[in-house]
This record gives structure tokens, C-alpha cells and sequence, in this order.
């Protein structure tokens, strides 16, 4: 087996792992001791050949018994530190708001007056504040010159990671900062979500806009009114800091207008306006613990009850250790019983009929149906397909939607471990299915993964239905780069898709293996009728349509408010 598909394997109390050895030892001692000195004691009244007639001198499977405890001891020593592996996740009940969090994207995020820049200071922040709000419902925001909603309200952790590992200034569409209209936004998304629960914008960003005091004052203000709770979180250092720019050159710093090095610097006053004027909360640059100074201003916000996935890496295996600890213990004592009523029979004397310690009976019928019910627990499929148990994932997947757990993320977890299983055909249609009853990240990995599956499954040799399936991949990919025109990897999928693989020729006569092999050295030919500079111009139209977008915009302005665009 692989050393690395093993599962984690920690302790509660790793020091107690000595217990496992000096317990054994410490058996073994006394088990010695206890045989020396009942051997002497006997040897005083009579010979060894009278004693055999009248007492039991020795256990006759004394190594036997001695293996048998020393065994029992390991085990319970084992036990009492605490293993736990595997994983172990499911639905729990827990109570949450629904929060906005806009995050300030723009150049002057990149400054490194905090390490290693503000920007990814704002990130870690984000996923502590994420990692004790599981309950809550959570939006991302990012912005700059302009704002753009990254998610819709959701829990799925999983998305809200993506787009935290993908932002950067890059994502914005126009340079510059501008706080009221994040809020603006922020507010809109929040007030069109339904739920009974309180709304919270949190406001992440240096401080430093370039646009009317009285705008972002108004703005956080007619968020107050509407019933939206505003945390700013200010970032940065009043000293201030260069802004490194990155181009093919290497690394130069940012200049403004008149050639002169740009300073950046963490601006509070408007920071702290703008949450007096929504009645809010602000938190400056300099405050330890953010994360949890925002969970403390959102404490006395009415919640809602939700259902989320409680995960759980570290499952307690204990009992299974305990387990056959006490089976032995039963065993031991079973044949100690039957033994002395052997030797009781042998000798003329009345006995009861043998039968097991009461109390190892009494532990067996007290730990046996609990153990049995952790040993049966179902594994989750998600770590069985991380761990490369592709069928016993599809299987598990399979369980949980006979068992009605129909979720569009399970049946796209489905979908996608039968990828793994060469299940093209049906993880297709599954994803297909998928990606139309869905939205957001989970309808973009649904096509994503289908476009895959309908790829693979079109180049497969002699499948007749291999138009079809490339047809598929192509309007999968097509779809996918609308909306993501840069993403590397859809862009080749589909140069691959527009390439289909030439169908195999048969050869006449003796010449087939050299037409078979010919043909296998010729380069991939364009079946769909494009060449190459058609290809190209298929792939890359929808990264041109998305900088035409960018351009009218910046055209309608060109330049944030007082020229400055960081």
C-alpha cells in the first residue's frame, strides 16, 4: 500500500503511549513473580507427585495465559491514549446571520507595510472569521474602482476558498478605491436575500479613497437605515508604503502621473465615519485578533437556524482496541473457569458448570453495542476518494442518494468520482443534469468536469458516438470560458475538443500494420474544418469580449477621482 494514502493517526494523550509497554511489562513481572512464589509456598507441605493429586500446582497453558494478559495490557494501554483516524463529517444544527464581506482589491493592497502585504492579511483574517462562523452565510465582495460580487450568499467553504486564493488587483475591472460603492453593493446583496436572519457588511480595505467624504458617509448611513450592521476593518500603517508592481521587466514601484514613487497609507478617518454613520463598528489597523473583534461586534445580531457540515478529521477509535481486549479478558477467564472444573470433576468433586467472569461478561455487554456502532459507521466518501478508493466513494455517493440525500453537491461529487471510474458516459449526463439545476461555483465545476468527461469519452477509440461527445465538450468549454475567458486549462480542454482525434484507417492486404502505424505518427488534424488561426481565434473570443467590457468601462472613466488609480 501506498505510505501516502494512509490515514492521519493522532493521540488524545500521546504520552500515555508509554502505557502500552510498561503495562505488558508490568504483567509479565508479576505473572513471573506469582508463579515463583506459589511455587514455593506448595513445595513446603508436600512432594510435587502428592501435590498433583490434591490441588491444580501449575496452570498447564501458563505461557498461554501469560501471552494472553501481557496482549490484554498493550491493547488497553493502546486505548487509553486516545488513537483517532480517518474522517468523519455530516450535517449538524447551528445558528447564523448572513455577511457581506468587501474586500478592498485595488494596487495600494498590495503595499507590504503589512506582511506579507496587506491584501493577504485581509485573506487570513477572512478564513479566520470563516472558520468560526460555519453557520453563517457568507457573500465576497471585491472591489476597487468599481465592486463586483465574487459569491452569492452560500456555505460552501470550498468556493468561498477559490475565490479568497484567486484575488488579487487583476479581478477588478477599474483601478482606484472606491469604499461607497462596496457598500452600496454589499447592501443591495444583502437586502435581496431572503432568511430571518440579521445582515452584516464587513468592510476590509486600507482606507484610502479617492472620492467625497460625504459619498461613503451616505452610503454607510442609508446601509444603517435599511438594517445592515457595518464593521469596518482597517489595514495598513499611517508611515505608509511603496506599491511593488510586477511586469515582464521584474519588480518596479508604482508611480503616479508625474513620475513620482506613489506612498500609500492607512487612512482611518473615513473608516471610522463612515461606521458611525451606519451605527456600526470599526476596528482599527493596529487592533489585534480582528477576526474575532468582528465576531464580538456581531454577537447581539438575531441568528438563524441552519443546517451545516460539521467535519470532524479525527475519528476515536478506541474501542476498536477495547475491544478485543475484553473479548481476550472473556476468553482467559472462560478457560481458567473450565480448567479448575476439569480438575474438580477429576477429583470427585461437585462443581458448577464453567462460565465466564461475570464482570469481563458485564463490560462485554456494556461496550459491545456502542463499538459495534462506531465499527459500522459508514466512511465518508469524500475521504475515500481523496485517499484513491474511487469505488467504495461511488459507492458511498450511491448510499446517500438512495437514502434521499439528493443535494446538487452530492450528486456532483458523484458525478465526479465516476470520472475516476472511467464512467464517462454517465458521469456526463450526471454533471449535465448538474450544471442546469445549479448556480454559481457548483454549476462552474459541474461544466467544467462534464466538458472533461464528454473530452475523454469523445477520444476514445472506435466510439461511435464520438461527435456527439465532442460536440458536448466543445458547448461545455464554450459556456465555461464566457464567463472565465482566461482559465488555462478550459482554453487547451477545448483546443483539444476543436481537434478532434482522425478515425483509424484499416489497410488492404499486408500493408495494414504500416498504415496503422503511420498513422499514428501524423499530428492531430482539424476535423471540424478550422485551422489553426480559427482555433485560436474560437478560444480567445470570449477574453476578447470580456476587455471590450473592461475598456468601455474604464473609457466612461478613465481615471478615478484625482487621477490616482491604486
Amino acid at each position: 500500500m501506498n505510505l501516502g494514502t494512509l490515514p492521519p493517526l493522532v493521540f488524545d494523550v500521546p504520552w500515555l503511549l508509554l502505557a502500552a509497554l510498561v503495562l505488558p511489562l508490568a504483567v509479565w513481572w508479576m505473572r513471573s513473580v506469582r508463579t515463583r512464589q506459589r511455587r514455593v509456598r506448595l513445595a513446603r507441605y508436600a512432594e510435587s507427585s502428592a501435590l498433583r493429586r490434591l490441588v491444580l500446582v501449575a496452570d498447564p497453558d501458563e505461557r498461554g495465559r501469560t501471552t494472553r494478559l501481557v496482549l490484554i495490557a498493550c491493547l488497553a494501554g493502546l486505548a487509553l491514549s486516545g488513537p483517532r483516524w480517518g474522517l468523519a463529517h455530516g450535517p449538524v444544527s447551528a445558528r447564523g446571520i448572513d455577511m457581506a464581506i468587501a474586500i478592498d482589491a485595488s494596487l495600494s493592497m498590495m503595499a507590504p507595510d503589512e506582511r506579507p502585504s496587506r491584501l493577504e492579511r485581509v485573506k487570513q483574517e477572512v478564513r479566520r472569521l470563516r472558520a468560526m462562523s460555519q453557520a453563517d452565510r457568507v457573500a465576497l465582495i471585491a472591489f476597487a474602482g468599481r465592486s463586483y460580487i465574487l459569491t452569492p450568499l452560500t456555505s460552501d467553504d470550498g468556493a468561498i476558498e477559490l475565490f479568497l486564493d484567486n484575488l488579487d488587483p487583476s479581478v477588478v475591472g477599474q483601478a482606484g478605491s472606491s469604499i461607497a460603492r462596496a457598500i452600496r453593493q454589499g447592501t443591495e446583496l444583502l437586502l435581496a436575500s431572503d432568511g430571518s436572519a440579521d445582515r452584516a457588511l464587513v468592510l476590509m480595505t486600507d482606507g484610502e479613497a479617492f472620492e467625497p467624504a460625504d459619498d461613503v458617509k451616505a452610503a454607510a448611513t442609508e446601509a444603517g437605515v435599511k438594517g445592515v450592521s457595518l464593521v469596518t476593518v482597517g489595514f495598513g500603517t499611517t508611515q505608509g508604503s511603496t506599491i511593488p508592481i510586477q511586469d515582464g521587466s521584474g519588480t518596479r514601484e508604482k508611480r503616479d502621473d508625474e513620475g513620482k514613487i506613489v506612498i500609500t497609507r492607512y487612512s482611518p478617518e473615513l473608516l471610522e465615519a463612515a461606521a458611525k454613520a451606519a451605527g456600526g463598528t470599526f476596528i482599527p489597523a493596529d487592533a489585534s485578533d480582528k477576526a474575532t473583534r468582528v465576531r464580538g461586534a456581531l454577537r447581539t445580531l438575531r441568528t438563524a437556524k441552519r443546517k451545516v457540515d460539521s467535519r470532524e478529521d479525527h475519528v476515536p477509535r478506541f474501542l476498536w482496541l477495547l475491544l478485543p481486549a475484553l473479548a481476550l479478558l472473556a476468553y482467559d477467564t472462560w478457560l481458567l473457569t473450565r480448567r479448575r472444573a476439569s480438575h474438580d470433576t477429576a477429583n470427585g468433586s461437585s462443581v458448577m458448570p464453567a462460565t465466564p467472569s461475570p464482570v469481563a461478561l458485564v463490560l462485554l455487554l456494556l461496550v459491545l453495542p456502542v463499538t459495534l456502532m462506531s465499527c459500522t459507521q459508514a466512511p465518508d466518501p469524500a475521504a475515500l476518494f481523496a485517499e484513491g478508493n474511487v469505488a467504495a466513494a461511488i459507492a458511498g455517493y450511491r448510499a446517500q442518494i438512495a437514502a434521499g440525500d439528493t443535494t446538487v453537491r452530492t450528486r456532483y461529487n458523484l458525478g465526479t468520482a465516476l470520472i475516476g471510474a472511467d464512467s464517462l458516459k454517465e458521469a456526463a449526463e450526471l454533471l449535465d443534469m448538474v450544471r442546469r439545476e445549479s448556480d454559481g461555483e457548483t454549476r462552474m465545476r459541474a461544466r467544467f468536469n462534464a466538458g472533461y468527461a464528454s473530452l475523454v469519452l469523445g477520444r476514445a477509440p472506435q466510439n461511435p458516438d464520438a461527435d456527439a461527445a465532442f460536440a458536448a465538450a466543445r458547448a461545455a468549454y464554450r459556456a465555461f470560458l464566457t464567463d472565465r475567458p482566461l482559465d488555462a486549462d478550459a482554453k487547451w480542454n477545448y483546443e483539444l475538443a476543436l481537434r478532434k482525434p482522425p478515425p483509424p484507417q484499416s489497410g488492404g492486404g499486408g500493408g495494414g500494420g504500416d498504415s496503422q502505424k503511420q498513422q499514428q505518427e501524423e499530428p492531430p488534424q482539424n476535423q471540424g474544418g478550422l485551422d489553426q488561426k480559427q482555433a485560436e481565434a474560437l478560444l480567445n473570443s470570449a477574453a476578447r469580449e470580456e476587455r471590450d467590457v473592461q475598456g468601455r468601462k474604464q473609457r466612461q472613466g478613465r481615471r478615478p477621482p484625482g487621477g490616482k488609480d491604486w
